[in-house]
C-alpha cells in the first residue's frame, strides 16, 4: 500500500479544480470506487468536476440519483449522446489544473513500462510506438488533442488513470503516482529541508531507493537529527527529489542520498538536483564532488553532467566505507 501523503499534497492544491472524466461503461465497474476518491476530494476542500457519458434513460436514473446525493459538492457534467465524449470534455473546460482520464488501462511504453511523467513533447516523439493502449477508441487522436490544450495554458496538469480502487487518491497523494502525468510547467525550487513534511516525504522516496536495493536505509530518526545536511527538489511546492550533503574535506564534498519520486523520474530532475547542489556548495568554497552509487540510473546520470569514476587515494576511507561501491568524481572550475 503507498504511503499517502494528504496534507502536503492538499496544501498544493488548495484553491484548484481537479476534473474528472470517465465514459460510461468504466464507471459503471468503477462507480463505488470513483465516487469514494471524488468525495476524498470534497472532504479536503478541494474543488472538483465529474464528467461522464451516461445516457439519459429510465434505467440509468439510480445513477444521476446517487451522484447528486453522494457529491452534492462535485460539479456533475453529463455529455450529450451525439458527441464524442473526448470532444466534449476537452472542448468544455478552460484553464484547468488537473484533468483526469479515468480510463481501461494505463498509459505504457514500448517496453511495457507504466509511463509516469511526460512533456508534451516526449508524447509527440514517442506516441508511434505507444499504440492505442488506452481506450477502445483512438486514443492516439485524444492525445494531441490533449497536447494542444496543454501547449495552448488551457491545461496545467493531465493525468491518464487506470480506473480502480483508490486510483485518483494514489495518484495525487502518494510519491509513487498511478498513471501518467503530462505536463510542460515543471518548475523545480531548489532548497533546503523546511518542515517535517518535507522529512515525511524524504522518508518515503529514500525507502522507495533502499527497498530497490540502491541506498542504504536511513531511519526517520536519522533524518530528522541531519536535516539540516539535506536539500529538496520541489514542483508544484511538492518534495520530489532530495539529496544529502557530506563533507569529505576543505574543498570536497560528497553528493549522499540522491533520490528522485519515481512520479519524475526520467525528467532531467536528477540533473537539476545535482547541480543545483553543486553550485549550493560552489557558493560554501566547494568545488570538488564524489557520489558512491551502485544504481545504474545515478551513474548514466552522473556521466551525462560529466563524472568520471575514479580511486582517488585522498577518498580512500570513504570508499573503504562502501567496498564494491562505484565512486565518481566531478571538479567545478
Amino acid at each position: 500500500m503507498p504511503r499517502l501523503y494528504i496534507e502536503e499534497y492538499t496544501r498544493a492544491l488548495a484553491g484548484k479544480t481537479v476534473c474528472i472524466a470517465i465514459r460510461e461503461g468504466i464507471l459503471r465497474d468503477n462507480f463505488n470506487a470513483v465516487v469514494e476518491d471524488i468525495k476524498l476530494l470534497n472532504r479536503l476542500g478541494l474543488k472538483t468536476a465529474l464528467y461522464h457519458n451516461i445516457p439519459n434513460r429510465f434505467a440509468n436514473q439510480k445513477y444521476f440519483r446517487f451522484l447528486s446525493e453522494r457529491l452534492p459538492e462535485t460539479r456533475i457534467v453529463r455529455a450529450p449522446p451525439d458527441v464524442d465524449f473526448y470532444t466534449f470534455v476537452l472542448d468544455h473546460e478552460e484553464h484547468v489544473h488537473k484533468l483526469i482520464f479515468l480510463e481501461r488501462k494505463m498509459l505504457i511504453d514500448q517496453t511495457g513500462q507504466k509511463i509516469n511523467a511526460i512533456t508534451t513533447q516526449g508524447v509527440r516523439q514517442n506516441i508511434s510506438a505507444w499504440g492505442d493502449l488506452i481506450a477502445n477508441t483512438n486514443f492516439k487522436g485524444v492525445m494531441e488533442r490533449i497536447c494542444v490544450r496543454i501547449d495552448s495554458g488551457q491545461y496545467d496538469r493531465v493525468h491518464i488513470l487506470a480506473a480502480g480502487r483508490n486510483a485518483i487518491k494514489h495518484e495525487l497523494f502518494t510519491i509513487e503516482g498511478f498513471g501518467t502525468l503530462i505536463a510542460n510547467n515543471f518548475v523545480e525550487h531548489f532548497q533546503p529541508v523546511a518542515s517535517d513534511g518535507d522529512v515525511r516525504i524524504i522518508d518515503g522516496i529514500l525507502k522507495l531507493y533502499a527497498h530497490e536495493g540502491y541506498l542504504k536505509p536511513r531511519t526517520k530518526e536519522y533524518l530528522m537529527d541531519n536535516r539540516n545536511n539535506f536539500f529538496v527538489t520541489l514542483i508544484d511546492d511538492i518534495v520530489v527529489g532530495c539529496v544529502e550533503k557530506k563533507i569529505i574535506n576543505y574543498q570536497t564534498a560528497e553528493i549522499a542520498a540522491l533520490a528522485i519520486s519515481t512520479k519524475f523520474r526520467n525528467q532531467r530532475v536528477g540533473v537539476f538536483t545535482v547541480q543545483a547542489f553543486m553550485e549550493t556548495m560552489r557558493k560554501q568554497g566547494y568545488n570538488r564532488f564524489i557520489s558512491l552509487t551502485n544504481n545504474p540510473n545515478l551513474k548514466k546520470l552522473y556521466e551525462t553532467i560529466g563524472f568520471t569514476p575514479c580511486d582517488f587515494a585522498e577518498y580512500a576511507d570513504r570508499q573503504a566505507a562502501s567496498p564494491g561501491v562505484a565512486m565518481y568524481f566531478f571538479k567545478m572550475t
